[in-house]
């Protein structure tokens, strides 16, 4: 949706509800966009394990690299 600086200055309250349910507004200023609103995410706090079971690890992943792999994956051929 797209809206002016007038329009977005009366309907502040209406346009806040479009966004909170999805829509996307763009505000314009002599018909070029300025601003374009949208949702907020909510800044909750990270959940410990909220990735368990969704990672898997190599077999070995923990050894350190031997110089020719350590050299390869520096020159970008690993």
């Amino acid at each position: 949706m797209t809206v002016s600086v007038h329009q977005a200055k009366t309907q502040l309250s209406k346009l806040l509800d479009l966004v909170e349910e999805g829509e996307e507004v763009v505000i314009v200023r002599h018909g070029h966009p300025v601003v374009r609103l949208v949702r907020a995410h909510a800044a909750g706090k990270p959940r410990l394990g909220a990735m368990r079971g969704e990672l898997s690890w190599q077999e070995g992943w923990e050894r350190p690299l031997l110089p020719e792999e350590a050299e390869a994956f520096w020159e970008g051929r690993w």
